[in-house]
């Protein structure tokens, strides 16, 4: 016997019993109520901010302490420090 396309009886009963499972889900149940969702929005993003803060703190860190270690390093503080000699040099002529 060929499918008509129809849905039987016990489809029906199966695809409403689901259907109201996925309605009771929690997640729904937060996003029934706008205090609720507005609450669980804002946590959301305190909690992202303190993590984004915290793993660019700890990122940056080892990346400066990284810098640190290596030798060449003072050499870009001697320039830097030989154009403000001449700044003020310059300065100073004026």
């Amino acid at each position: 016997m060929p499918d008509s396309g129809q849905p039987t009886s016990t489809e029906i009963r199966n695809l409403t019993a689901e259907v109201a499972r996925l309605n009771s889900h929690r997640f729904l149940k937060v996003y029934a109520s706008v205090p609720r969702m507005l609450f669980f929005n804002f946590a959301r993003g305190l909690v992202f901010g303190l993590g984004t803060v915290m793993g660019a703190s700890v990122l940056l860190s080892g990346v400066i302490w990284s810098l640190s270690q290596i030798d060449f390093i003072p050499v870009i503080g001697d320039w830097a420090g030989d154009i403000v000699r001449q700044m003020e040099a310059e300065r100073d002529k004026e």
